[in-house]
């Protein structure tokens, strides 16, 4: 599908906050698709981009995933120690190059191949972080380090190894309401033949 001509015009943009990430407001002119010219404004947290991965164990037919606590999920009011599949940042890398380096500092897990899938943004409307999800197949024998996370990061990072029904099960029961791990999870159901 061919995008139109250029509709949207950035007309200024404010920086509200550059902390843990940066926070900009910006009035734009957009062309609706009857051609009227509308001034709209919006808030964008600019992230950098970010992977995650999946990892099957096909002879046991479970996943690993880890559990870790997020602030904005405590602040509404939910279960903050989420269960997640392993993501991060890219720090500059190649997104298969951060996705091993995160797998392994949050499992321990050691990876032989990781496949890439697709790439997906989880809240475009403010958002700009850009996910890169991948797969890959493990064994007891590639958890080579206890993981749990980066100390001098403080990170407190609870690896787990759920038969993949269980974890699927997990999302109807509320468990797992994580968008990444959703996704790839279901991929996984998808597509547990191609698997092994």
């Amino acid at each position: 599908m061919t995008q139109p001509k250029s509709r949207v015009k950035i007309a200024g943009e404010e920086t509200l906050s550059n902390g843990w990430t940066r926070l900009s407001s910006y009035l734009f002119d957009y062309i609706d698709r009857k051609g009227a010219t509308h001034r709209l404004k919006r808030e964008v947290y600019h992230r950098t981009p970010a992977a995650c991965i999946l990892l099957y164990d096909p002879r046991r037919d479970l996943v690993v995933l880890v559990r870790q606590f997020r602030l904005a999920v405590h602040l509404n009011g939910d279960p903050a120690w989420m269960i997640e599949v392993p993501a991060g940042l890219l720090d500059d890398d190649h997104p298969e190059a951060a996705i091993r380096r995160e797998a392994m500092e949050e499992t321990g897990y050691r990876l032989r191949d990781a496949r890439f899938l697709f790439k997906s943004y989880t809240s475009p409307g403010a958002v700009t972080e850009v996910v890169h999800f991948f797969a890959a197949l493990i064994d007891i024998a590639d958890r080579v380090a206890e993981g749990g996370g980066l100390e001098e990061e403080h990170e407190d990072i609870e690896v787990l190894e759920i038969p993949l029904d269980e974890a699927a099960a997990m999302i109807e029961t509320g468990e797992i309401f994580d968008a990444k791990t959703i996704m790839l999870l279901q991929w996984a159901l998808l597509n547990r033949g191609k698997l092994s």
